[in-house]
């Protein structure tokens, strides 16, 4: 069984309180983490203080070296690190490289730190007088991370955080830590200064103290939409800045014209992919017209179809979810939701793969007949569960996801550019796709939601810069005019 550990000041750090984590395929612990106590963590917290201003006054062209060469190190190490986010969370291989992929992408975005962290100049602004805007780091800053992406949330946090000069301290779930300790050695091995990058584990109370420490200047959170607003009002109390993304319930809105075959394939993959654990998961489809049957034959055989176990295993495509209470949670919520009236187009919820009876699998599940009021349609459930919908118009399709809560990704299919122009006007998301179901922006962009998936401060990615840099608006003057002025005027 592997020993992770703290990472602090260039060092592993050990710890006496730890806790095992399971492979969710097998349920069988692979490795064991340490929780940190309130020494580590005052630890942490100075050591990359310490490290701040020597680091905030490096250039910028010399704060990206060690990305360039991160970057390639990642790419390098690529199936290492899937193979360790598969153990710990339960996707495939595939699937993990693909996340380790997109991480890279964020780190590609950060090696541009000179051409995207400056400031602006504005020439006589007055008589005689130039404005400008310049942006400094913010100091120590934090990354709680969840469980569903182990490296990709990491890396769009950390990764721009460390080219604008911050010294970054990252919390990760403590079900899947062992990559953000990989990934502290491989920056590291970049020649990253030692305190610039801390990898800190422990349970919610050691995100309390990093929030609450007048050393942090600025809290990122992914998860949940209770925790994140915790998070937020936690850290307005402290009086930092914070990113906290939540939940979501991403709709695909399918028009009449669409493609029911391509429809069908979108559908399969972006609601049963990684089982349903990834905040832009479709997790209901709204069929716009008089009939959702045609749509529901084609999907039903690809449901049944998919192949469940565990994420190392070839051919797999839809891995466990990542606890026991997890698979527990969904199965309840899917018996409930049939109990309640629901109608089980295909229910694999209870299935086990063969040679992988004790692990945490839920398979995956088409309800329809589902009212909005339902927790199925309400509340994230996190899993591989479709709620397939019918609405008159898209009217109607709008007017749900405008009055559902959550409002993180949204989609729609149609051949129709008058109805994609609509829909992209009127969505209340956050991230929006036309014929693309799963969303998500390259780099360049930004990932943040609407409503209660998101609270706070900007996005993830290329509006990180904004979010870990504070400007500085200086006006100046060089010529000498003589008379004193007690007006407030325009210049």
């Amino acid at each position: 069984m592997r020993t992770i550990t703290h990472w602090i000041n260039g060092e592993t750090v050990t710890g006496s309180d730890t806790i095992e984590v399971f492979n969710p395929a097998t349920d069988t612990a692979v490795a064991s983490v340490p929780m940190a106590d309130p020494a580590t963590v005052e630890r942490a917290l100075q050591t990359a203080a310490d490290a701040a201003p020597g680091w905030a006054a490096t250039s910028l062209s010399r704060r990206v070296q060690p990305l360039y060469k991160f970057r390639d190190l990642l790419l390098e190490h690529r199936s290492e690190l899937a193979k360790m986010i598969s153990e710990e969370h339960g996707k495939t291989i595939d699937d993990a490289a693909g996340e380790v992929g997109r991480g890279i992408e964020a780190v590609e975005l950060a090696c541009g730190g000179p051409a995207l962290s400056h400031g602006m100049t504005s020439l006589q602004t007055g008589p005689g007088i130039n404005t400008k805007s310049v942006q400094h780091p913010l100091g120590v800053v934090v990354g709680i991370t969840p469980f569903n992406f182990p490296i990709m949330i990491g890396l769009m946090q950390a990764s721009v955080a460390i080219a604008a000069g911050n010294c970054f301290i990252w919390k990760p779930s403590e079900q899947a830590p062992g990559v953000s300790v990989r990934v502290a050695e491989l920056f590291a091995e970049a020649g990253l200064p030692a305190g610039v990058l801390t990898v800190l584990h422990g349970r919610q109370e050691v995100s309390e103290a990093l929030i609450d420490s007048p050393i942090s200047q600025a809290v990122a959170f992914v998860g949940s939409t209770p925790v994140a607003h915790s998070v937020y009002k936690r850290a307005a109390e402290a009086g930092i800045r914070a990113q906290a993304l939540g939940g979501a319930k991403n709709h695909m809105i399918v028009m009449p014209d669409a493609d029911p075959e391509v429809v069908a394939d979108q559908l399969t993959s972006s609601s049963f992919g990684a089982a349903g654990q990834r905040c832009m998961a479709i997790s209901v489809a709204v069929v716009v017209g008089p009939d959702a049957n045609p749509l529901l034959e084609k999907l039903k055989p690809r449901a049944e179809a998919v192949v469940l176990g565990a994420g190392h295993v070839d051919g797999t495509e839809v891995g466990p979810v990542v606890t026991r209470a997890a698979q527990q949670r969904i199965r309840k919520a899917v018996a409930d939701s049939i109990a309640g009236g629901a109608t089980a187009v295909v229910d694999r919820s209870a299935e086990d793969p063969e040679g992988f009876e004790n692990g945490y699998f839920v398979g995956p599940t088409i309800l329809t007949d589902v009212t909005v009021d339902s927790p199925a349609y309400t509340e994230e459930l996190f899993g591989p569960v479709l709620v397939v919908l019918r609405v008159d118009t898209l009217d109607e399709a709008l007017d749900l996801v405008e009055n559902h809560h959550y409002g993180n990704g949204a989609s729609i299919f149609t051949r129709s550019g008058a109805a994609a122009d609509e829909f992209e006007r009127r969505i209340s998301a956050g991230m929006v796709g036309v014929n693309v179901a799963i969303p998500v922006p390259v780099a360049a962009y930004a990932v943040q939601g609407w409503k209660q998936s998101a609270f706070g401060s900007t996005g993830l990615n290329n509006s990180g810069w904004a979010f870990y840099t504070k400007p500085k608006f200086v006006t100046s003057r060089w010529d000498s005019i003589a008379g004193q002025d007690f007006g407030f005027r325009p210049n």
